[in-house]
């Protein structure tokens, strides 16, 4: 029996039908809502690729049900900043020139901006524990975390 799942995407209420109370988080986002964004990496949260924050917290939502969300807040990498008020990490990303494919950066930066916003002072080692488990198979990670430095003092 099909159950209608209620949350809020980016600030906007938004519902799912949802036939298998199992299905993935990241499922009802890009096939329902059309979003490009999380990615679907590998499909059993090791990569990080498909994270979002659920109210405030970065959860993998490839392994996440979608009815774990009801009447939750999610923000998507599109949520995070604007194109006219961009959020720290998304212009230290461009400013660092991070991307290559880009296929990663949603985890990268939905990661960063959860911890940081619990942690804004981390020391370097922190930040890469808590970035630990990521992946980027274009061998950014210098600079991912050159970006991430940049962002976290002009979060301070």
């Amino acid at each position: 029996m099909a159950t209608i799942v209620k949350f809020t995407v980016d600030g906007k209420a938004r519902s799912v039908k949802v036939d298998d109370p199992a299905m993935p988080l990241l499922y009802a986002l890009r096939d329902d809502l059309k979003m490009k964004a999380p990615h679907f990496g590998c499909g059993v949260a090791q990569c990080g690729a498909c994270t979002v924050h659920v109210d405030g917290e970065a959860v993998r939502s490839c392994v996440l049900p979608v009815t774990a969300v009801k009447g939750k807040q999610v923000t998507t990498i599109h949520g995070l900043g604007t194109p006219q008020q961009p959020h720290p990490l998304q212009t230290a990303f461009v400013e660092e020139q991070v991307p290559q494919c880009g296929y990663c950066v949603n985890g990268w930066m939905m990661t960063a901006a959860a911890f940081l916003k619990k942690k804004p002072k981390a020391s370097d080692g922190e930040i890469r524990e808590a970035l630990a488990g990521l992946k980027c198979r274009c061998g950014t990670h210098v600079s991912i975390m050159r970006a991430i430095k940049r962002a976290q003092k002009q979060m301070a």
